[in-house]
């Protein structure tokens, strides 16, 4: 008997062993299970993140590109700007220019408006010494009138004579000769 239960606890022993054993199998199995599975996902989640961290480099490139372009476009509105600067520097050196020419162009006509009144009053006073000229033609042939050339007389003619005219005076009708002198009627000029 004694024998009996040694073999009988030795049996149990290897059932529980055998138990144990198989639970480990199990465990192993499931464990060797979720370790493929999580090997899987890692694997999944690898190739995810390496798309993920390509299409980041891709962006990175992408932003890079246009960082660079941006750049670029910068300097052409620099540019742009500096040329927009000189062409109205131009445009006020031009237009100094200008008011310079205009400036000369009203002196000019101011002068010649000066000149224009200074002629006016030249002409103005042309005019009234005309006028007095007239005014003086006038009496001088008024005066005249009382001297009276005779026909016949040598100084009659200045053609046929060469030698220098002689003329008679008359004293006309209505002018006498008394209490006068022979310069009435006569002005100074």
């Amino acid at each position: 008997m004694r024998l009996l239960s040694k073999l009988t606890c030795w049996h149990s022993t290897q059932r529980w062993k055998r138990r144990v054993l198989e639970n480990r199998v199990v465990a192993s199995l499931v464990v060797a299970s979720e370790v493929r599975s999580l090997a899987g996902r890692s694997a999944t989640a690898a190739k995810e993140i390496k798309t993920l961290i390509d299409d980041s480099v891709d962006s990175v490139n992408k932003g890079s590109t246009l960082v660079n372009e941006s750049g670029q476009t910068l300097e052409e509105i620099v540019k742009g700007v500096q040329e927009l600067s000189e062409i109205v520097a131009a445009i006020a050196a031009a237009s100094q220019q200008q008011a310079a020419g205009i400036q000369e162009v009203n002196n000019a006509i101011a002068g010649m408006d000066e000149a224009t009144q200074q002629n006016a009053a030249m002409v103005e006073e042309a005019s009234a010494a005309a006028q007095s000229i007239g005014e003086q033609a006038t009496k001088l042939s008024q005066e005249a009138s009382f001297f009276n050339i005779v026909a016949g007389s040598p100084g009659a003619s200045g053609l046929s004579a060469p030698s220098p005219p002689v003329a008679e005076v008359l004293i006309s009708p209505g002018h006498s000769d008394s209490g006068g002198s022979a310069q009435d009627g006569w002005e100074e000029f």
